[in-house]
């Protein structure tokens, strides 16, 4: 699905928001300072101020429903994750933004699920909390450095499945299909490709593991590389166990027998 209400206005936006993340990434890493974290933070404000307007609007409006309102949606937690991220570039959260970021956030930039247009609040709202993460993920990764570890890709689909698993078990208590895992959505989404429910459960948990191995793979080279050199692989490296040990015994031995020459000499 694409956004038809406001094509041009939305698309104009996300192109505004691309050259801004281009401009801010590549300054990072060209002229790295404090006024990066500033940055980052104003990222975290206009993702908290997104977030609160929501419960906000539906609250005054009298729409706020327990089984459509909670924020439980990937993109919903996303938006708190990738908040605190920017504020305290806490090391799992900013993988988590990362990952959730350009492997589930970015298919609803290119693929937006939005039937209001400008100027209602409703689409500042998608388009800061979407584009929020996006440029969260980019900015803390490319432009501060703060690059995925080894293990990442393990260690944040095991947190996926888990907080998936979570939020079955609120769909199952409360009656509701927060990331469509209790039912299939009304209108069309990227699901429908992946098959008829439950099936897509699955294909979408295969999918997932593809994208997050595929966002990881920028960083094997660098990886390989540390690890060469804690091993001393490269020709300059330190010696091997090995070495040392026959230096150490050759040393021992002359040592020995040197020692009666040297105590003869006047």
């Amino acid at each position: 699905m694409t956004a038809t209400v406001s094509p041009v206005s939305y698309w104009a936006a996300v192109a505004l928001a691309a050259a801004f993340c281009v401009v801010v990434c590549v300054a990072a890493r060209r002229r790295p300072g404090r006024w990066r974290l500033w940055v980052a933070r104003f990222i975290g404000i206009v993702l908290v101020v997104d977030a609160l307007s929501y419960i906000a609007a539906e609250l005054a409006n009298g729409t706020w429903s327990a089984t459509t309102s909670l924020p439980l949606a990937l993109c919903n937690v996303g938006v708190v994750v990738a908040a605190i991220a920017c504020w305290w570039q806490v090391q799992l959260l900013v993988e988590l933004t990362y990952f959730w970021g350009l492997a589930g956030t970015l298919q609803a930039v290119l693929t937006p699920d939005l039937n209001a247009g400008f100027p209602h609040l409703v689409f500042f709202q998608y388009l800061a909390g979407h584009l929020g993460i996006v440029l969260a993920a980019l900015f803390l990764v490319v432009g501060m450095g703060i690059v995925p570890r080894p293990g990442s890709v393990p260690r944040v689909f095991g947190i996926t499945l888990a907080y998936t698993a979570f939020v079955g078990l609120v769909d199952w208590l409360i009656g509701a299909n927060y990331m469509f895992l209790a039912r299939p959505p009304g209108e069309w989404t990227v699901l429908r490709l992946l098959g008829p429910w439950p099936w897509y459960l699955l294909s979408a948990t295969v999918v997932a593991l593809a994208l997050i191995t595929l966002l990881d793979m920028p960083f094997w080279p660098a990886r390989r590389a540390a690890r060469a050199r804690a091993a001393g692989d490269s020709p300059t490296g330190s010696p091997s166990s090995a070495t040392i040990g026959v230096e150490r015994i050759e040393r021992k031995q002359g040592d020995g027998a040197g020692r009666p020459h040297r105590q003869g000499m006047p």
